[in-house]
C-alpha cells in the first residue's frame, strides 16, 4: 500500500504540473498581465503545498517523486515559445555568429556587416514585424525589417562560458529547431541540477529538499521556456560548492570561476565558499583557480575580438539604474529609510558586513548556508526586476533548506510579470520585496529560536539549517 503522504505529494505535484502547463501556454505578458499574475500565483501556491507534502513522505518515495516531478515540471517549459523574455534569441544569434567564425563581441545584431547571417526567424520582415517584442533594424527599402533580439543596436553582454554554451547548442542543433534547441538545453541543465542536488543532499542533509529546485515554478518558466543561461551558472555553483565540501578547493574554485563567467551573479557565492577559512593559503586555493578560469575563459575572445569583451555590460548597469538609486526601483528597501545619495554606499557596507560574518563565522561543511545568506541579502539590497536572476537563489535554498528565502524569488517574479499591469512599478517592486524581507527575517528569527531550545526538542536537521 502506498503511503498516504506520498499520495498527497503526488496529487499536488500532478496539479502543479497541469497548472504550469496552462500557465506557460498562456500568452498574456503584454495582453493580460493581471490574468497571468494569477496563474503565477496558483503555480507558486501549488508548489508550496507540494514541497511541504513531499517533506513528510518517506525519503525513498520522495526521491522517486522528485525525479519524476523534475522531468514533468521541466517538460512544461517546452510547450510554447518563450513567453516573457526574448533573451534566448540573442543566445541563438551569438551561437550562429560564433559558428561563422566571428567574435560575438565585435558586432551588434543590427550591424549590416552580419546581414548575411540573418533569417526569417530571428529577423522577420513585413507583417512579421508586428508585436511588442519586435525591434526595428536597418534593411532594404520597401518593407519593414525587425528582429526578435532585444537591444539589437548594442553588443552582447554575456561572458565567455555562456558564449561557449550558445555555440555548443548551435552546433548540436538540427536545422530549423529554432527556440526548441535552447529550451531543450535549459531542460537538461535543470534536470542535471536536480541530480546534483540529490547527490549532495543524500550525504549532507535531506534529499527531499531537492524539491525546492526540481518543482519550483521559476525553473520551467525561466530555465526552460525562456531558456535563460542562469541555469548553467546555478548548476556550476551547486557542483562547485559540493566539491569544496570534500576539501577539493582547487577544483571547487575552478567550478565557481566557471559559474561566474557564465552570468557574473554567481560571484556572490564566493563568501560562502570561504566560510570558516582562516588561512590565506586556504583562501588562495579557492580564489586563484576561480580567477584563473575567469582569465583563461576570456583570453580566446580577447585575442579574437576587435571590440571590448565586456560588451554592453557598462551600459546595462546604467540602463538598469544601478548607478542611480531613483531609477528602475533599485535599492527599493534602503530608499525607504535613507536618502538616495547614501543608498549605494549603505548597500555596499551592509553586503560587506554580511560577507565578513559569513567568512568568519560560516560553516565550512555547509558553505551553501553562507552563500544563501549573502545571495539573499544582495537581492534584498538591489531589488532586481528580472525574475530569472533568482534561479541561483532557488538552487541554494534547495542545498541549505531555508525555504523562507524563496519569498525573494516570488518577489522578483511578481515584480517582473506585473510591470504591465497598470500599477505603479516602484510601488509594486517595493511592496513585494518588503514582504519578502519580512518573510526571510521571520524565518531567521524562528530558526534561531529553535536552535536555542534543548536538543531533545530540536531535530538535528533543524539545528543544521538554522545556522547563519
Amino acid at each position: 500500500m502506498i503511503n498516504p503522504r506520498t499520495l498527497a505529494a503526488g496529487a499536488l505535484l500532478a496539479g502543479l504540473t497541469a497548472v504550469l502547463a496552462l500557465t506557460i501556454r498562456k500568452d498574456g505578458y503584454f495582453t493580460d498581465p493581471t490574468g497571468l499574475t494569477w496563474w503565477y500565483a496558483a503555480c507558486w501556491a501549488l508548489f508550496a503545498a507540494a514541497a511541504l507534502a513531499v517533506r513528510k513522505a518517506p525519503v525513498r518515495h520522495a526521491v522517486v517523486l522528485i525525479v519524476a516531478g523534475s522531468v514533468a515540471v521541466a517538460a512544461t517549459g517546452l510547450l510554447a515559445p518563450p513567453r516573457t523574455s526574448t533573451d534566448s534569441y540573442r543566445y541563438a544569434w551569438d551561437g550562429r555568429v560564433q559558428a561563422a567564425g566571428i567574435s560575438p563581441y565585435d558586432h551588434a545584431p543590427a550591424d549590416p556587416a552580419l546581414a548575411g547571417l540573418r533569417d526569417g526567424w530571428l529577423f522577420p520582415t513585413g507583417t512579421g514585424c508586428t508585436g511588442p517584442d519586435r525591434a526595428p533594424v536597418p534593411g532594404p527599402a520597401g518593407e519593414a525589417h525587425c528582429t526578435r533580439i532585444n537591444r539589437p543596436q548594442v553588443h552582447t553582454i554575456y561572458p565567455p562560458v555562456a558564449e561557449g554554451y550558445f555555440l555548443l547548442v548551435h552546433e548540436l542543433s538540427p536545422d530549423g529547431v529554432r527556440h526548441k534547441a535552447l529550451q531543450t538545453g535549459g531542460a537538461l541543465l535543470s534536470l542535471a541540477t536536480t541530480a546534483a542536488l540529490l547527490l549532495v543532499l543524500r550525504r549532507r542533509g535531506d534529499p527531499r529538499r531537492a524539491a525546492y529546485w526540481a518543482w519550483c515554478p521559476l525553473v520551467p518558466i525561466e530555465a526552460v521556456n525562456n531558456a535563460h543561461a542562469d541555469v548553467l551558472g546555478a548548476l556550476l555553483a551547486v557542483v562547485g560548492l559540493a566539491v569544496l565540501v570534500r576539501r577539493r578547493r582547487i577544483a571547487g574554485g575552478a567550478l565557481l570561476g566557471a559559474a561566474i563567467v557564465t552570468k557574473l551573479l554567481p560571484a556572490v557565492v564566493l563568501p560562502g565558499a570561504l566560510s570558516g577559512v582562516r588561512r590565506v593559503r586556504d583562501a588562495a586555493a579557492v580564489l586563484l583557480p576561480a580567477a584563473a578560469v575567469v582569465a583563461l575563459s576570456y583570453l580566446p575572445y580577447v585575442l579574437a575580438s576587435d571590440s571590448s569583451v565586456l560588451g554592453f555590460l557598462g551600459g546595462y548597469m546604467e540602463e538598469e539604474g544601478y548607478d542611480d538609486p531613483s531609477a528602475s526601483n533599485r535599492f527599493a528597501l534602503l530608499r525607504l529609510v535613507l536618502p538616495d545619495g547614501l543608498v549605494p554606499g549603505a548597500a555596499v557596507l551592509v553586503l560587506l558586513a554580511v560577507t565578513v560574518h559569513v567568512m568568519w563565522r560560516g560553516d565550512p561543511d555547509g558553505p551553501w548556508n553562507g552563500a544563501l545568506l549573502v545571495t539573499g541579502t544582495a537581492f534584498l539590497l538591489l531589488t532586481p526586476g528580472y525574475s530569472w536572476y533568482a534561479l541561483l537563489l532557488v538552487a541554494l535554498v534547495a542545498l541549505d533548506g531555508r525555504w523562507e528565502w524563496l519569498a525573494v524569488a516570488v518577489a522578483g517574479a511578481a515584480k517582473y510579470v506585473g510591470v504591465y499591469m497598470g500599477v505603479k512599478p516602484d510601488g509594486l517592486g517595493t511592496t513585494v520585496y518588503a514582504v519578502a524581507a519580512i518573510v526571510a527575517l521571520a524565518g531567521c528569527v524562528l530558526r534561531r529560536g529553535q536552535v536555542r531550545q534543548p536538543r531533545s526538542a530540536t531535530s538535528g536537521l533543524g539545528s543544521l539549517i538554522g545556522r547563519s
